[in-house]
């Protein structure tokens, strides 16, 4: 797990990469990396109700550049990282890493910061105003230090990532489909 902000080789994000390139996800993870939907509805369905999240790290502090410069922030802003990994009938499916700027954390929004297991989508999809970027993916190895090496191990897995605005409140959501997730074969 990453000690710091800054990982080992910086991930590159993007919006429409190249899905019939030789390497790519199956049809079936396609479907999954692209959908806007809730991922917590759609993985509480594929687990039929055997789903839990479990807290891996929640800590103030700074983020890589690529993430700041994705919420459009000062790189030098505080801003609250939670990690945790998104379990299906008792296996690691997906692990998330959301930023939220401290400045993102006011009003209706302060309640995330105690977020403890709950699950995020479950709250952004129930938001009336939610509004969502474009979703980026990318491919992430163990070289880029972003997922727990006990998840990833020399495997690669494909993420997605987009912004999250909540009254002109961003927050980033890095979503990265583990080896053991079913669609992932």
């Amino acid at each position: 797990m990453p000690t710091n902000s800054h990982f080992k080789r910086p991930l590159r994000w993007f919006f429409r990469p190249r899905l019939s390139s030789p390497l790519h996800p199956s049809t079936a993870l396609q479907n999954w990396l692209l959908d806007e939907g809730s991922l917590t509805a759609k993985l509480v369905k594929l687990s039929h109700g055997h789903f839990r999240v479990e807290v891996l790290r929640q800590v103030f502090g700074r983020v890589a550049l690529n993430e700041a410069q994705a919420l459009g922030i000062d790189p030098h802003q505080l801003c609250l990282i939670r990690e945790v990994i998104l379990r299906g009938q008792g296996q690691p499916w997906v692990f998330a890493r959301s930023i939220f700027p401290v400045s993102s954390l006011t009003g209706s929004l302060r309640h995330l910061r105690k977020q403890g297991s709950r699950s995020l989508g479950a709250f952004l999809f129930s938001q009336p105003h939610l509004v969502r970027s474009p979703i980026a993916l990318s491919l992430i190895s163990r070289h880029h230090a972003y997922v727990p090496e006990n998840l990833l191990g020399d495997a690669q897995a494909w993420g997605r990532r987009s912004i999250f605005s909540i009254d002109n409140k961003p927050l980033l959501v890095s979503e990265v489909f583990l080896p053991g997730f079913p669609d992932n074969q």
